[in-house]
């Protein structure tokens, strides 16, 4: 069906007049294109007759033969080609190429045939291969394109010009260059792409001697061929076989199929380049011969080298062969002549290098290593000539801008415990190469400098990365258990492979640290090694071998000694060691330098036979031929090498032994047999050209010897491939952390140094770059590095004067670049400054003192600790700005500002707007956003912060600062205050957390020596308390902040009392606006005992008494926040403004009625029994001398209120020895009004006895002696019958009070005591001596009121007479003394 309906859609196409209109036309187009060939090959058949055919030319003097001269062959296949041309028998592109080509062949390879007719022919064969007549898939053309090759390579040019010579060779390069372009290349055997190559090389090597034009056009022409090859290598299949390890070039596999050249010649071409790096030219100079490298053929080479590299790309990774020739014979030879040749050989070689790095990198892990230890590293190091230090340097440079080059550096080389710490060589070279010692830099320097910032910004923006989400710790990561550190897992194999690189690393610092100890004492070394978890329990002997094999430093003969010895497990250590070693490929004598250079021979024979049986054992197992019948044959000869070396180098031996002894002396040494002698002789002369170093310590050798190479060669077949990876956060901080120190320092020394703008400005854009990724733990760093900016700012100049530090900042860019650096810093990554702030805060003081800090500069809102009674600003007169976001924390948002900054600052600029150099530098100091430091302080951590409050606390108590003037120096500190509390407000969620520190850092710098507390103590107390405003505006559940801030005030107010009265409006109006407007936010004991202890100390001025005590009269007539927690401060409060002299008597009755009232809130919380909210709180938490708080400690109500009670009737009793009588009496009256009221208290007789000894047997007692002391008194009889009223009136109260707790103190088992307590004190008072002043009115007094006691007694039946009680006859005697009137008519049953 398919067939049928094809068929019918023929037919169609045939009956379609457009499909046949189109076939017509086709048809027509194949005609002109096969008549035009024709036409092509008729005139190039033509023109080569005809040059055959010239007549010679007479001028000539190479002889030009006649027509008949020629092979009658070659003019017949001429002849016959043409009678074909016109009458092909089918489409040229389906006949055999040989038809057409051989004819022309035949003329170029023919004998005498001119040159203009060899031209001829090659133009014809090369307008053939441009017009492509045939491809890959016409019959015969794999024979016609490597005809063409062999007949074009063996082109024979004889008895003709050298001019006409040159033409023809030009011709060959093109038709050689075209046949490779052409379709049909694809068939060309390996062979002939080498020959074809090779042709090319010899027309590049003769043109030496020739035109400049054909030397071009030759290495054009190879140019060409080797991109044509290498361009193919990715598409050629890996064919079976191909991976062998046998390198024989007589195999090449599939070198017959069909497909063409493969494999087999880009490996002949590719060794024959680099077999070109060792072309070497002799030089005659004054009759001596040197040999020397011919720099020419190897940057040639070179060039070839790269462009094969380059267009194979890492399709070299899947032709072992070819791989294998990079690996060793290049690299070989490029590390050779890495360090011998010129500057431009060696930036080709640095090329070469890194593009193998972009292609190869997996295959050349040590390789690579060994480059830069041995070759660009050793360049750049200073003491090499300049440019060459500048060509490794630019290397060096390259490869760092590479974009994950030095991670892969860090993770490979540095993470390994086996390989070097090359980042961190890396990251030093350019540091020292870049610290300059004085001005101007030098290129080198500049250029070192360029690298160090490209790896510090490669560093910072893969670390600093928006969307890295992975955690910032730990740092370091610590070895927590026991791994093989010489074994390397794949990344594969790894769950979490960056914290086993990490590990590895960590291992290696270990392994380092354990050397340094190794080689004070071999003991403590190999303990460390247990210690730090490097060598198992028990140990591992492949460990301790892994050791001393690849750790660096270690003390050589010290190792000899340990292998030496024969302990079990030093056997064990020796053998494993010798394990490390790969003698394959090697000669005795280079394997056995190889081994004597990780340590020296000890000088104890036996030792020296057990080091040389494990090698000779070794060496024997990996011998590549069959010389050795034995491992003793190789330890008798390792014997007889050593007593060689002996022999020819010391110099004590005259007689040395000849070639013939020395073979003599070691026959039939191999089981019987002779070594051959060719061997012994090469070993003698090796030995006596270059001595093995068999003891004592040698210098390092710089050079890659064979033997090293060999080595490195075999271990790179066993080596883990490169690691190619990407960056990690904690790898990147680890990574800068190797070089921190000295990129800091020569950062800041080439800051220092330099003065071109565009230097400045890399500078800082480095210093950007050190603060992102010292975020992640390695603030130090970061602190350090602000110290040197600091310096350049010229504002810490101590020798400066205020003038001289101004001019210096006003006309100089570097310091008002440092200044912005500086503050920018702060800004962005306050997070991670920790010391740093002390350089900070001490340049914003000086700017400040400058007087650079305008009021604009620094704006926070203090609305809401504001209010009319306490002021808006601060002592400094700053005010903090509201919070400007930096949207990102990346150093292109810092440069742009950087930028603006300096367009807006140049001097024209200044000049042609009239801007006045203060002006500018205010724009400048603008720019530093300083108010966003502290106004943003929330974002800072708590270590920050904790630094941050340190460097302005002990900025305010003068540590490390000059004033010149007492204001100057109260300016500053109340700025440092102002700005301690600006961070306090914006941190006042977490203010628990710092404050601490913060009250630590003010007890710390009361401790100074010189330590003044004025005016740090005023300004500081200014402050505190409008934080503590802030603090208490909210509601806080935590008691916590509130303790603290007290704490604070209390101390500032202890270090200076003085401040209490010259700062007493503030601390009135601030204590006010707290027992006013929040206190119910006020909740601790400590906080409502600071604020009524300030209130009644700053309230005892005349400008704040009235506000002071309508304070406190407020609070105590509602009320409502009088509680048990500050009951007993407000009775202090009150009492001291009532004893205040001069007060107002109508405030201080109104203070004293409401004393008296509180009682009411006593009786209140007895009945409730602490129902209401704070009832755990006790005054018993702060210490003090009253006797309330010495008594709070109970836990039963009775007791707690009565511990009050006691505190207030305390106050009374104070109050009544007042001087004013109305205040004594007011008093007095006040306290019987709260033992009235107190009755509901439910008093104890203890309580109750309490009472009367603290309060009113200690009134009436003071009173008496009071009122004694003005009868002793001249002229103070008013005084002293004032203080006799206020007596009187307290004798009262004590009968009153005694009447209304009677039945409560009878009860107590010691009321005879107390009976007879009041007794005496009404003798007392009955018989006081007023002097001159005569008789006490109080004898009228007394009989009253004992009458009125005794009677109630009496009634009570509290006094009656008892058998076995005294009371009666007591109080009958003491009557009789008192008041003998009385004795009839209150004991009538006594009278006689």
């Amino acid at each position: 069906m398919e067939k049928s309906s094809d068929q019918n859609h023929d037919a169609e196409e045939n009956n379609c007049p457009s499909c046949r209109e189109k076939k017509k036309g086709s048809a027509a187009k194949s005609r002109r294109k096969e008549l035009g060939v024709s036409c092509m090959l008729n005139t190039e058949l033509g023109a080569v007759l005809a040059v055959i055919r010239r007549p010679p030319d007479p001028a000539s003097q190479y002889f030009s033969p006649d027509e008949h001269y020629f092979d009658s062959a070659i003019l017949q296949s001429l002849k016959s080609l043409r009678a074909l041309i016109f009458n092909p028998q089918q489409e040229w592109r389906t006949i055999d190429p040989s038809i057409y080509l051989s004819p022309f062949l035949d003329v170029i390879q023919g004998d005498d045939i001119p040159a203009a007719a060899t031209g001829v022919a090659l133009s014809a064969i090369l307008k053939i291969l441009r017009l492509e007549i045939f491809d890959e898939k016409t019959p015969g053309a794999k024979e016609s394109i490597n005809s063409i090759v062999n007949g074009i390579t063996s082109c024979r040019l004889e008895k003709t010009d050298p001019v006409s010579e040159d033409a023809v060779m030009m011709k060959i390069l093109q038709v050689l260059t075209a046949t490779m372009k052409h379709p049909a290349s694809l068939l060309l055997t390996d062979h002939a792409v080498c020959t074809i190559v090779n042709t090319c090389f010899q027309v590049v090597q003769q043109s030496a001697s020739r035109g400049d034009l054909l030397q071009r056009s030759a290495r054009y022409a190879m140019h060409e061929l080797i991109q044509t090859i290498f361009s193919r290598l990715p598409d050629i299949e890996v064919k079976d076989g191909e991976d062998s390890e046998s390198d024989s070039d007589d195999v090449d596999v599939g070198s017959n199929s069909d497909a063409g050249y493969g494999v087999r010649c880009a490996v002949d071409i590719f060794y024959f380049f680099c077999s070109l790096l060792n072309v070497v030219e002799v030089v005659e100079t004054e009759g001596s011969t040197s040999h020397t490298v011919d720099e020419d053929v190897q940057l040639f080479a070179l060039v070839l080298i790269n462009s094969a590299i380059e267009l194979s790309g890492d399709a070299i990774g899947k032709h072992p062969k070819l791989l294998r020739m990079i690996q060793d014979d290049l690299f070989h030879h490029l590390i050779h002549y890495g360090t011998r040749s010129s500057p431009l050989v060696l930036s080709m070689i640095c090329s070469s290098v890194l593009n193998i790095y972009n292609f190869l990198r997996r295959f050349i892990r040590l390789q690579l290593e060994v480059f830069f230890a041995y070759v660009l590293l050793r360049v750049a190091a200073l003491g090499s000539a300049m440019q060459l230090q500048e060509v490794a340097l630019e290397g060096i440079i390259n490869f760092c801008r590479q974009p994950t080059f030095v991670i892969e550096v860090y993770v490979n080389y540095d993470c390994d415990p086996l390989g070097r710490n090359l980042f961190e060589e890396i990251g030093k070279l350019l540091c020292k190469d870049s610290f300059p010692v004085a001005s101007p830099v030098t290129t080198l320097q500049v250029q070192a400098f360029e690298g160090l910032a490209a790896m510090i910004h490669n560093i910072a923006d893969s670390v600093d990365r928006e969307d890295n989400s992975s955690p910032f710790g730990p740092y370091p990561l610590e070895i927590t258990e026991y791994s093989p550190f010489w074994e390397e897992k794949s990344k594969d194999e790894l769950e979490s492979w960056e914290e086993y690189v990490r590990i590895r690393k960590a291992q290696k610092k270990k392994i380092l640290i354990a050397a340094n100890h190794f080689n004070r004492d071999e003991k403590k070394g190999l303990e460390y090694l247990k210690l730090s978890r490097l060598v198992s329990d028990p140990p591992d002997p492949k460990a301790h071998a892994f050791f001393f094999r690849y750790t660096p430093g270690l003390n050589k003969n010290t190792i000899g000694d340990y292998l030496g010895d024969p302990d079990e497990l030093h056997i064990e250590v020796l053998k494993e060691f010798t394990d490390t070693f790969k003698f394959s490929g090697m000669i005795l004598d280079t394997a056995l330098r190889t081994y004597l250079e990780t340590f020296r021979l000890p000088g104890e024979s036996q030792k020296i036979q057990r080091i040389l049986e494990a090698f000779s054992e070794k060496y024997y197992d990996q011998q590549s031929s069959d010389v050795f019948a034995s491992k003793d044959a190789v330890f008798i000869l390792c014997y007889s090498l050593i007593m060689l070396n002996t022999d020819q180098h010391n110099p004590q031996v005259k007689k040395k032994m000849t070639e013939d002894e020395f073979i003599r002396n070691n026959r039939a040494i191999n089981a019987g047999k002779d070594l051959p002698r060719e061997y012994l002789s090469e070993l003698f002369h090796s030995i006596s050209n270059n001595a093995i170093t068999l003891f004592g310590h040698s210098a390092v050798s710089l050079e890659m010897t064979p033997s090293r190479w060999i080595e490195l060669i075999n271990r790179s077949k066993i080596a883990q491939p490169f690691i190619v990876c990407d960056f990690d956060r904690h790898l990147g901080r680890d990574m800068f952390a190797c070089i921190a120190g000295p990129s800091v320092a020569s950062l800041s020394a080439f800051f220092e140094h330099i003065d071109e703008e565009e230097l400045l400005h890399k500078c800082v854009e480095v210093l950007f770059s050190i603060a992102r990724i010292a975020q992640y733990g390695l603030e130090d760093t970061l602190d350090e590095l602000l110290a040197s900016f600091c310096k350049f700012t010229t504002l810490l100049n101590p020798y400066a004067s205020a003038e001289e530090t101004l001019f210096a900042f006003s006309n100089d860019m570097k310091p008002k670049m440092a200044t912005l650096a500086v503050f920018t810093v702060a800004n962005n990554f306050g997070e991670s400054i920790r010391g740093g702030w002390r350089n900070i805060v001490d340049c914003l003081l000086k700017l400040k003192r400058l007087k650079l800090l305008p009021q604009s500069v620094i704006e926070f809102d203090t609305a809401s600790t504001s209010s009319p009674d306490v002021p808006k600003e601060s002592e400094s007169a700053i005010i903090f700005p509201t919070r400007d976001k930096f949207g990102s924390r990346r150093a292109s948002g810092t440069i742009s500002r950087f930028s603006h900054f300096l367009s807006l600052d140049s001097m024209e600029d200044s000049l042609s707007l009239n801007v006045s150099e203060f002006e500018q530098n205010l724009k400048i100091i603008k720019q530093c956003r300083i108010g966003n430091i502290f106004s943003n302080s929330s974002n800072l951590p708590d270590d920050a912060l904790f630094n941050l409050g340190r460097s302005l606390i002990f900025a305010a108590a003068g540590k490390g600062q000059k004033f010149s003037t007492p204001v100057e120096e109260e300016e500053t500190v109340g700025f440092c205050w102002d700005l301690v509390i600006a961070i306090a407000m914006a941190n006042i969620q977490k203010f628990q957390a710092f404050w601490p520190n913060f009250h630590e850092y003010m007890l710390a710098v009361a401790q100074f020596p010189m330590f003044s507390p004025i005016p740090f103590a005023e300004k500081a107390i200014i402050g505190l308390l409008r934080l503590s405003l802030k603090l208490l505006a909210t509601y806080r559940s935590e008691k916590f902040p509130e303790e603290l801030i007290f704490k604070s005030i209390n101390l500032m107010w202890k270090l200076d009392k003085e401040i209490l009265d010259t700062c007493c409006e503030f601390i009135t109006q601030s204590v006010s606006k707290i027992l006013i407007e929040y206190p119910a936010n006020l909740q601790t004991q400590l906080g409502w005992k600071s604020v009524l202890h300030l209130l009644s100390v700053a309230g005892r001025h005349s400008e704040t008494y009235d506000q002071a005590v309508e304070t406190l009269i407020m609070l105590m007539s509602d009320g409502t926040h009088v509680s048990r927690t500050n009951y007993a401060y407000c009775i202090d409060c009150a009492f001291g403004f009532v004893a205040l002299k001069n007060s107002p008597l109508e405030k201080n009755l109104k203070i004293l009625d409401l004393m008296a009232d509180s009682v009411n809130l006593l009786i209140q919380w007895y009945k409730n029994h602490y129902s209401e909210p704070g009832n755990n709180f006790s005054i018993a938490s702060n210490t003090s001398n009253s006797s309330a708080e010495d008594n709070s400690r109970g836990l039963g109500s009775a007791s707690f209120v009565m511990n009050l009670f006691l505190k207030l009737g305390e106050a009374l009793r104070k109050s009544s020895l007042a001087r004013r009588e109305e205040m004594r009496n007011h008093a007095i009256l006040a306290l019987q009004k709260s033992f009235t009221l107190a009755e509901e208290l439910d008093f104890t007789s203890t309580n109750c006895i309490n009472c009367f000894n603290l309060i009113v047997f200690a009134m009436i007692d003071d009173l008496h002696e009071k009122m004694l002391e003005y009868s002793r008194r001249d002229n103070s009889e008013r005084e002293m019958r004032s203080m006799e009223g206020t007596l009187k009136t307290a004798m009262e109260l004590l009968t009153d009070v005694y009447l209304q707790f009677l039945k409560q103190i009878s009860e107590s088992y010691g009321f005879r005591t107390f009976w007879l307590g009041v007794l005496r004190r009404m003798d007392t008072c009955m018989k006081a001596d007023l002097g001159e002043y005569g008789k006490s009115t109080i004898e009228e007094l007394v009989p009253d009121l004992l009458k009125k006691m005794i009677t109630l007694m009496k009634e009570k039946e509290i006094l009656v007479q008892k058998e076995g009680d005294d009371l009666w006859e007591i109080t009958y005697i003491q009557i009789q003394w008192i008041a003998p009137s009385l004795k009839e008519e209150l004991f009538p049953e006594l009278a006689f």
